[in-house]
């Protein structure tokens, strides 16, 4: 636990969900240390939105009396929990950071929500998203604008940048994200948190307006990879409503063991051999982290997959996607959205056919370039993001090392051409900029190798902390 073995928010996810099974803390009270955390740092930050004390209070009772009835808890028993805004929670307001969902309350809850729930969770409210999730900056028209809660002037990043920023300030010990162009990892990145993107298949998701849709996925953030790991143990395996799901059960991933670093084949990549600009103190912590590596035994070599079709599949499919999603809703309230997205919607109407066959081919050709580098390599060390968090006033850095970024997308292909290869992705904090904001290094496996991953994080993690 923490210092004098004191429970308090700050202590780990898994050592507030023992305290409470071992009746060391009720739920209502560790309830009541989150408020007071809440209180106190929210007001500033705006990470959690549609806080619902009350309910909350109810849910942790609740908790309490089924311990105390001797019924059979889950791993996340009593722990207070804010799923992400973009996720449907039954009976909570849900909006999307859209003023055209402002309103909006789910009758269900989708699948993540209802696994993280039936594990025990107790539900407090939301975490604030950038509208409809797109940009990797948290804020919108109806709760505003997310801070980093080691520098407010700077962004938390998105688009689970409200849950890495309630992870980071202790407000919550677990949350909620998903993944489409890096919204696990940049914020988790941007906040000094673990944020992972899985496998495709791995953390399966219903209901979707398209099953087939495999671009973004659901998955865990926490403070350290054991929590993470534990988060991923419940949103993971299979289930009947989700054919892409992949077989292994969720608790496989429960307890992770630290992977030995000796003889641990590493290819590291500050820019994918050119493929985009980076920041040079993100460059700096991303070489620190390849020099330690080395220093721990593992083989470590500059090398990297041939990723070169990634722009463009990731951005057809993207446009083709949110148009497919989104095109109607922007129709009927065409001046309900912001500008960087309506164009976005828009750029998906005028693709053909000939344009998302192109997108997906080239999908395949990247899944089999991994397959194919994972034959000689463990893992992939590259940047998370090409940046350090940015001021929270702009929408998107507009510059790297002096050079424009065209489109608000630009900064963002270290996270996002890993998102078309199809492989699991983890984000761990690693380092700081001369100004002490926090810079993650991303680590990549072959698909399917999310228990490799998460052992190899935990090595990684260790290191960090030295």
């Amino acid at each position: 636990m923490t210092s004098g073995n004191a429970l308090s928010v700050d202590s780990t996810a898994r050592e507030q969900a023992a305290a409470v099974r071992e009746r060391e803390i009720s739920a209502r009270e560790l309830l009541e240390l989150h408020l007071d955390r809440i209180a106190e740092r929210n007001p500033e930050l705006n990470a959690i939105v549609s806080l619902d004390e009350e309910r909350a209070r109810s849910g942790a009772a609740a908790a309490d009396e089924a311990l105390a009835s001797g019924a059979e808890v889950g791993p996340l028993h009593g722990l207070p929990f804010a799923f992400k805004d973009t996720h449907a929670v039954g009976g909570w307001r849900t909006t999307y950071g859209s003023p055209v969902m402002a309103d909006n309350v789910p009758e269900h809850d989708e699948l993540i929500v209802e696994r993280v729930r039936a594990a025990g969770a107790v539900t407090i409210g939301k975490t604030n998203v950038p509208e409809f999730a797109a940009g990797s900056h948290t804020f919108n028209p109806v709760f505003g604008t997310t801070l980093n809660p080691v520098d407010p002037t700077r962004s938390a990043g998105g688009s689970s940048g409200g849950a890495a920023c309630a992870l980071a300030a202790g407000m919550v010990p677990l949350a909620d994200g998903s993944d489409m162009g890096g919204s696990l990892r940049n914020p988790a990145s941007f906040c000094g948190v673990v944020g992972m993107r899985p496998s495709l298949g791995r953390v399966p998701e219903w209901p979707l307006y398209n099953q087939w849709e495999t671009t973004s996925v659901g998955g865990p953030m926490a403070r350290n990879v054991g929590d993470l790991a534990l988060l991923l143990s419940v949103m993971a395996g299979p289930d009947p409503r989700a054919p892409q799901a992949l077989g292994q059960p969720g608790a496989t991933f429960a307890s992770p063991g630290v992977a030995s670093l000796a003889g641990l084949r590493v290819a590291l990549s500050v820019d994918l051999d050119g493929a985009f600009a980076v920041d040079h103190e993100v460059a700096a912590v991303v070489e620190a982290a390849g020099a330690a590596l080395a220093s721990a035994g593992a083989s470590v070599s500059g090398a990297a997959p041939d990723l070169s079709l990634a722009d463009d599949t990731f951005r057809t499919l993207r446009a083709w996607h949110f148009q497919a999603k989104l095109g109607r809703l922007l129709a009927a309230h065409p001046d309900s959205f912001k500008q960087s997205l309506a164009d976005n919607i828009r750029a998906g109407e005028s693709l053909t056919g000939a344009d998302v066959a192109r997108a997906y081919t080239q999908r395949t050709a990247l899944s089999e370039t991994m397959r194919t580098f994972f034959g000689s390599y463990d893992v992939l060390v590259l940047p998370v993001s090409q940046v350090p968090p940015f001021p929270a006033t702009q929408e998107f850095p507009t510059e790297i090392n002096g050079a424009p970024m065209a489109t608000y997308l630009d900064w963002m292909r270290s996270a996002y051409f890993i998102t078309v290869t199809g492989c699991p992705a983890i984000s761990v904090p690693f380092g700081t900029t001369s100004t002490g904001l926090p810079v993650g290094v991303q680590l990549v496996a072959r698909h399917g190798a999310d228990l490799r991953l998460l052992e190899v994080a935990a090595a990684v993690e260790e290191l960090a902390a030295r």
